[in-house]
C-alpha cells in the first residue's frame, strides 16, 4: 500500500487496522449462518473458496498496480473478500475438532494444542514463501505473495474436499458438521434484531464519546451485543446459561492476555527496531524476524503439552480451565516483567541485548499455549451444540476487540522525546510502558486464580 500504490502511511495503517478487526468480526456471521442454515463443512469450503477468490483480486491489483485507482479498487474488493471468507472458515474449523471426540473427553485440551501447532505451522511457512516469491526488492514482484497464498488455499480444499468424510467424523463414524444443529430454530435468528436498539446506543458511545473510529465503533458494539442476544435465548436451559456466563467471564479474562499480546506487531516491533541490539556475526537482523520466534516455540513445545495434558488427565490431576488461563495470564506476566527489568537499569543510549527478547518470547508463547488452545478447547466444552460456531466466533471477536485495544494502548509507547500521560501518569521510559502490561496481567491472573472455584461451580462439572 505504501511503496506500490503510494498511500499515506497513517491511511494504510487505517486500512490495516479495520481489515484485522473485520477479520474476526464476519467469523460471528459466518458462525451464526453456519449454526443455522449451512452447517459446518459447507461454510468451510465456502470460506475457502471466497478466500482464494480474494488473494486472486489481491494478485490483480499486484498485477495492476502502475494504475493506482484501478489497482486500489482490487485491493479493496480483494480484502472484502478475505473478510468474508475467514467469516466462514475459522469458526468453523475451530469448532469441529471438538466434535472429533465424545462428550468431555479428557483428551480435548491436547488435540487444540496440536491443531494449534498446526495453525502455528502455516503461519511459520506462510511468510516464509510469501516472502521469497514477493519481497525481492522489485515491487512489481509482490503480487506473487498473493498468488501464493491463493494457491496455498486452494491446495488446502483439494486435501479437504476429498478426505472430510473418512477423517471428520465423529467417533462412531458419523460425518461431523453436515446438519446445521440449530435448524429447528431458524426463527430465533431474529433476536438479533431485538437487539438492534442496543447495538445503536453502544456504537454511539465509542464513536462520540470514546472517540473511537467507524470499524472500531462496530466492533466493540457488536463485541457486547452479541453475548446478550445469545444469553438472553430463551431456549437456553439453566444449566446451559450457567456454562455460557461462565464462558464469558473466562473470555474477559483472557481478553486481557491478548490485550498484552497484541503488542507484538505494534510497540514490540518497534522496540526491536529502535531500542534493540539486533547484530548477530555482522548481520542486523531485522526486526519483523523476532514475531518468527513464537511460532517457532509453539510448533517446539505444543506437543510437550499435549502429551503432558493428556497424561495429567490420565491420572486424573489434569489442572481445570480456568487454572490454565490463570497460569496463562501469569506467563506473560513474567515476560513484560523480563523485558521491563532488562531496560531499567540502561543508558537510554545504549541499546538493549536481543537476548532478552528472546527470553521475553519464551515466557510469552508459553503462556499462549497455555491459554490459546486451551480457550478453543474451553469454546467446544461449554458452548450448547446449536450455539457451537457461533459461540466460537465470539471467541474470535474477543480477539478482534482485544487488538483493537492493544493498539490503542500501543499510543502510549515513549518515542521521540514524547511522554505519554496513561490514567494521570506520564510514561516517561519503555520501563513504564511495559510495566503496564505486567501489572494488569499480574494482577488478572491473581483475581482468576481466586475465581477458580466459583467459575467451576458455574461450568458444572466441565473441567
Amino acid at each position: 500500500m505504501i511503496n506500490a500504490l503510494t498511500f499515506d502511511k497513517t491511511f494504510a495503517d487505517l486500512i490495516y487496522g479495520n481489515y484485522t478487526g473485520m477479520v474476526y468480526l464476519t467469523a460471528l456471521i459466518g458462525g451464526f449462518l453456519s449454526d443455522r442454515f449451512m452447517g459446518n463443512r459447507k461454510s468451510i469450503i465456502t470460506g475457502g473458496f471466497t478466500m482464494a477468490f480474494g488473494q486472486l483480486l489481491l494478485f490483480t491489483s499486484g498485477m495492476l498496480y502502475a494504475d493506482k485507482p484501478v489497482a486500489a479498487f482490487f485491493l479493496y474488493a480483494g480484502l472484502i473478500f478475505l473478510c468474508l471468507g475467514n467469516g466462514f472458515f475459522k469458526p468453523n474449523i475451530s469448532s469441529m475438532v471438538g466434535q472429533l471426540y465424545p462428550e468431555n473427553d479428557k483428551r480435548i485440551d491436547s488435540a487444540f494444542t496440536i491443531f494449534y501447532m498446526g495453525i502455528n505451522i502455516g503461519g511459520l511457512m506462510a511468510p516464509i514463501i510469501c516472502g521469497f516469491v514477493g519481497n525481492t526488492g522489485n515491487i512489481a514482484d509482490f503480487k506473487w505473495g498473493y498468488f501464493a497464498a491463493g494457491i496455498g488455499m486452494l491446495l488446502s480444499l483439494v486435501i479437504f474436499i476429498p478426505l472430510k468424510n473418512r477423517y471428520v467424523v465423529t467417533p462412531e463414524g458419523k460425518p461431523i458438521g453436515v446438519v446445521p444443529p440449530y435448524r429447528e430454530s431458524r426463527n430465533s435468528g431474529r433476536n438479533l434484531i431485538k437487539y438492534s436498539g442496543f447495538f445503536v446506543i453502544v456504537f454511539a458511545l465509542f464513536y462520540f464519546i470514546f472517540k473511537s473510529d467507524i470499524i472500531g465503533s462496530f466492533i466493540f458494539a457488536t463485541f457486547f451485543t452479541a453475548p446478550l442476544s445469545i444469553i438472553l435465548d430463551k431456549s437456553l436451559g439453566k444449566i446451559e446459561k450457567q456454562k455460557i456466563i461462565a464462558m464469558f467471564l473466562l473470555i474477559m479474562f483472557s481478553m486481557v492476555f491478548w490485550i498484552a499480546f497484541g503488542e507484538i506487531g505494534s510497540s514490540l516491533t518497534y522496540f526491536a527496531d529502535k531500542q534493540l541490539d539486533r547484530s548477530l556475526l555482522g548481520w542486523s537482523m531485522p526486526p519483523a524476524v523476532f514475531q518468527a520466534f513464537g511460532p517457532i516455540f509453539i510448533i517446539s513445545f505444543a506437543p510437550i503439552l499435549a502429551v503432558l495434558w493428556s497424561a495429567l488427565a490420565k491420572r486424573k490431576s489434569e489442572p481445570s480451565i480456568p487454572f490454565k488461563l490463570a497460569i496463562g495470564l501469569f506467563l506473560i506476566c513474567i515476560a513484560y516483567l523480563i523485558l521491563a527489568l532488562a531496560v531499567k537499569f540502561l543508558d537510554p543510549n545504549v541499546k538493549t541485548g536481543m537476548q532478552w527478547l528472546v527470553i521475553m518470547y519464551f515466557f510469552l508463547t508459553l503462556g499462549e499455549l497455555s491459554l490459546s488452545p486451551i480457550g478453543l478447547s474451553m469454546m467446544v466444552k461449554l458452548a450448547p451444540l446449536r450455539f457451537g460456531s457461533v459461540l466460537m466466533s465470539v471467541w474470535f471477536l474477543s480477539l478482534g476487540t482485544s487488538f483493537k485495544l492493544s493498539g490503542v494502548l500501543s499510543t502510549f509507547y515513549p518515542h521521540d522525546n514524547i511522554k505519554p500521560i496513561f490514567l494521570g501518569i506520564q510514561i516517561a521510559t519503555t520501563y513504564d510502558f511495559f510495566m503496564i502490561f505486567a501489572v494488569l496481567t499480574g494482577l488478572s491472573s491473581l483475581i482468576l486464580f481466586f475465581l477458580i472455584k466459583p467459575l467451576l461451580k458455574l461450568m458444572n462439572g466441565v473441567r
